[in-house]
């Protein structure tokens, strides 16, 4: 397998974790202005965006939403 697929294969996958974190921070209970910071980061910033919203994103909202 050459080098050039691979990095095409790595890029696929960001890219459809970017759209499934997209679709999370769209779908989610946060106000407009939280949502619209996140979906702002995860798109100008895909790596780090995404790194970022794993770790201080969704895990609050689970938190809240087992709770009820």
């Amino acid at each position: 397998m050459q080098i050039e697929y691979i990095w095409i294969v790595l890029a696929v996958v960001l890219l459809l974790l970017e759209l499934w974190a997209i679709n999370i921070v769209l779908r989610s209970t946060g106000g407009w202005e939280t949502k619209g910071l996140w979906v702002v980061v995860l798109v100008f910033v895909p790596l780090l965006g995404l790194i970022a919203w794993a770790m201080f994103g969704p895990k609050r909202e689970m938190a809240q939403q087992r709770k009820s």
